[in-house]
């Protein structure tokens, strides 16, 4: 008989100050079906509660206080390693979007900065003294 192992991969991708990516894999067991999902408001179902404090409190396990910044929801508990692994996996998927959308921002302003630095000089509205 073969004992098939449960296991799903949490894929975390990290950007150096380089700007170079990596991706960190961690294989862990599937959680329980009655694990709560930490970033998810109890009170409006939000997907953007977070950490505002936490501190280690040893056996796998961590105080948090999360909070909600959409309805000001909070709460402290004591939490399980698994639970708290999740929040981060969601907390480090945020942050690379976050990181995205800056990027396609930053890029899209730099090219209306040269739209605008090209018609200047289109226009003779440049010279040596603005240097």
């Amino acid at each position: 008989m073969s004992h098939k192992n449960e296991h799903n991969p949490a894929v975390r991708r990290i950007v150096l100050p380089s700007g170079r990516m990596i991706e960190v894999i961690r294989y862990q067991d599937k959680p329980e079906t009655g694990t709560r999902e930490l970033h998810i408001c109890p009170t409006c179902e939000s997907q953007l509660v977070q950490p505002v404090a936490w501190s280690d409190a040893g056996d796998d396990r961590w105080d948090l206080t999360l909070e909600c910044p959409n309805c000001c929801w909070t709460e402290t508990g004591n939490f399980d390693r698994q639970e708290v692994e999740i929040l981060e996996d969601h907390l480090d998927e945020g942050l690379g979007e976050m990181i995205a959308d800056l990027q396609r921002l930053t890029h899209a302003n730099m090219i209306a900065e040269i739209d605008r630095f090209g018609a200047a000089l289109e226009a003779n509205l440049i010279l040596p003294e603005d240097f």
